[in-house]
């Protein structure tokens, strides 16, 4: 049967290598990178603070903010009178502080950093640290290279002493400037970490905390889980997760969203930091978010399961427990395609599995939604349920394979055929070719091949024969010649006996329990274009 000619560097982004059932398992692979990048919208790597007004530090007496230029700010700063310094550094603070084109360059160039981390020292002035902080939060939320130059600026140890502060608003400045420097990548995360900001940040997890304090430590704290090569080392994942688990039983959906984000980061990538995260218990409780009508929380949600069904069959089968196969049908038909999208990608990674997940699939009634939207989905979710059914029909039993058949698959499988997706018709011809192939040890080839005509299959097939592209004609001329050039006679036998199922999708006759044994020939490939 045709196998897919696939580059190495996009093989490493498939659930699946191995050709052989044996395999299947052993080789779990990262989705591909649109899939797993954080939208904007979804959370964002850096925040910057653009709050008018300044909350009161301490019980000092505010001091008037007075309009300065930046050679003023620059002499200011350099005084020894604290009153100029605090107005300076207030000064620099509103200009970074602009919704629009803040001078974080010319801040920087102006050489102001080394004076603002020197008054995070400041502990007799708590407003001049409240101030200071804030200006390097920031600047700290622009480039890597202006990250940089608050890291470089010796900042990071300043502001995790601040994290002890008795001043709140300081506090949580310091709290905020550390998310931005630990969301820059994993450089800097690990900088943050190595300096022992983790025992210090949980220690400011309490039931009195401010709420939008809170906010920004969880934040805080999904970006110390954040980004790979390398990952969060194992000391530091094993710190962040009691203390996560507990905040995903908060009802706040801004610390639910980060919570989940964090999750999300830290089941992204091998078995065992998949495990990590099991062990903890937390899938129930994942699942029961992916119920969530928050788009902010189901879409973490979904994506921390989907990552965890990429991991082991006792890891799948762990989500499988806890109720992902009831919930993901609802999102399938969810209205946002993003969704749809994403339960598509998690289901065929399950399908991937072996045929007691295959079988799961089936009982939990996951197929109609599937063919729904092989018929109607966005194409970029028809691509995906597309994936799902590759993976289901390799590792599908005679009875499973019926199944899938009599849902009525193949007529939507037959019009992505003229799909502008190379990859996707390769799949395609790929799975009708082993349809065939199966048909034919079973004496049902004729039976199945009058349905592929009746769905006006082959006339696409051999259509496809002149396609551009050399793989796909070669692909089609092979199916043609192998399984349609010398049918006796479609109309010899109508009963069905093995596929069940006509153009309308209504079952023909009875199975016939026919074994046989599977050679998995295809590679198991998935991605998310």
């Amino acid at each position: 049967m045709p196998t897919l000619d696939v580059p190495e560097e996009r093989l490493r982004k498939f659930k699946y290598r191995g050709k052989e059932a044996s395999v299947r398992r052993q080789q779990r692979v990262a989705v591909s990178l649109e899939l797993r990048k954080a939208r904007k919208e979804e959370q964002a790597l850096k925040r910057r603070n653009i709050t008018d007004c300044s909350p009161e530090p301490a019980s000092e007496k505010p001091t008037k903010g007075v309009s300065l230029s930046l050679d003023d700010i620059v002499r200011g700063v350099n005084s020894s009178d604290p009153l100029l310094c605090f107005q300076a550094t207030q000064a620099a603070r509103k200009m970074l502080s602009r919704e629009r084109n803040p001078p974080l360059k010319p801040i920087i160039d102006a050489g102001l950093i080394p004076r603002l981390v020197e008054f995070l020292k400041s502990s007799l002035h708590p407003h001049l640290q409240f101030e200071a902080a804030w200006a390097l939060t920031n600047i700290a939320s622009g480039t890597s290279e202006q990250t940089r130059a608050v890291v470089e600026g010796g900042a990071i140890q300043p502001l995790i002493e601040l994290l002890s502060s008795p001043c709140v608003a300081v506090c949580e400045q310091a709290v905020w400037a550390l998310g931005n420097i630990a969301g820059d990548g994993p450089e800097f995360r690990d900088v943050v970490i190595s300096s022992n900001a983790i025992p210090h940040l949980l220690a400011l997890v309490s039931p009195t905390v401010p709420i939008t304090f809170l906010r920004n430590i969880t934040w805080t704290l999904s970006n110390l889980c954040r980004n790979k090569n390398p990952y969060p080392c194992e000391e530091a994942v094993k710190q962040l997760l009691p203390v996560l688990l507990h905040l995903l039983q908060h009802q706040d959906s801004e610390i639910l969203s980060d919570t989940c984000w964090a999750f999300s980061y830290l089941t992204d990538g091998c078995n065992e930091r998949i495990g990590r995260v099991v062990d903890t218990g937390v899938l129930p409780r994942l699942v029961e978010l992916m119920t969530s009508l928050e788009l902010c929380i189901l879409t973490p949600s979904l994506r921390t399961v989907g990552n965890i069904v990429t991991g082991t069959d006792q890891q799948t089968q762990m989500a499988i427990d806890a109720g992902m196969l009831r919930v993901l049908p609802q999102l399938l038909r969810h209205p946002k395609s993003s969704i749809q999208k994403e339960a598509a990608w998690a289901l065929s990674n399950v399908a991937a599995g072996p045929h007691q997940h295959i079988q799961q699939l089936i009982a939990y009634n996951l197929l109609p939604p599937l063919v729904a939207l092989l018929k109607n989905g966005e194409f970029r979710v028809q691509k995906e349920a597309v994936w799902m059914v590759a993976n289901f029909t390799m590792g599908a039993t005679v009875n499973q394979l019926f199944q899938l058949l009599h849902s009525g698959v193949l007529e939507p499988l037959m019009r992505l055929l003229t799909a502008p997706d190379v990859k996707i018709v390769l799949i395609i011809l790929d799975v009708i070719s082993y349809f065939l192939q199966e048909a034919e040890k079973l004496y049902e080839k004729d039976n199945l091949c009058l349905l592929i005509e009746e769905l006006g299959g082959i006339d696409q097939i051999e259509a496809l024969q002149l396609h551009e592209n050399r793989q796909i004609a070669q692909t089609a001329l092979s199916i043609i010649e192998k399984h349609f050039t010398e049918v006796s006679d479609f109309g010899a036998d109508t009963g069905g006996l093995w596929w069940g199922t006509t153009l309308a999708g209504h079952h023909r006759g009875g199975s016939r329990q026919a074994g046989f044994t599977h050679t998995h020939t295809h590679t198991h490939t998935h991605t998310i274009p």
